[in-house]
């Protein structure tokens, strides 16, 4: 799929799982990624040296991060209860946002996005940020191009 995203966390707690969803999204094709609140600093897990190939920005309010949000990008909301993954077909141009752990993504937040998906699971779909941040840019990036579907308007609103 050719096109343009990145990914990012709400006020992350947890500098490790910034390190690990930017050393998945550098190898999933990711143009950058980053935060909004909190601060990080440079990651021990992030053994592919990510920050000399794609950038970590950081935005200090949700409102600083919707004037920087790349124009024509969609933003979809990482959020249990929305639209199942399997079942998502990825805009061209997105924005990806996850919750912290603790908190998820507030109402008017997910009221901001788009779209909302949600990460299906056997047992309980709770999945550690970093993880499931990387199962989405994984799913964008070989699964639905090995089976392809057109993207559908009405699975997007204009927040």
């Amino acid at each position: 799929m050719q096109g343009y995203f990145e990914v990012g966390i709400f006020q992350p707690n947890n500098d490790p799982n910034i390190g690990v969803l930017w050393r998945s999204a550098y190898q999933l094709g990711a143009a950058g990624i980053f935060t909004i609140g909190g601060r990080s600093r440079r990651m021990h897990t992030d053994v592919f040296h990510s920050a000399y190939h794609i950038p970590l920005r950081h935005y200090q309010t949700f409102e600083d991060f919707l004037v920087a949000r790349p124009e024509g990008a969609r933003l979809v909301g990482i959020e249990m209860g929305g639209q199942p993954l399997s079942q998502f077909v990825h805009p061209a141009q997105a924005i990806y946002l996850l919750g912290s752990e603790t908190n998820g993504l507030p109402s008017r937040i997910l009221s901001a996005c788009n779209a909302v998906i949600a990460l299906e699971a056997v047992q309980r779909a709770s999945y550690n940020v970093a993880t499931a941040g990387s199962i989405v840019l994984y799913h964008r990036q070989f699964l639905q191009q090995s089976y392809p579907r057109k993207e559908n308007p009405e699975d997007f609103k204009n927040p």
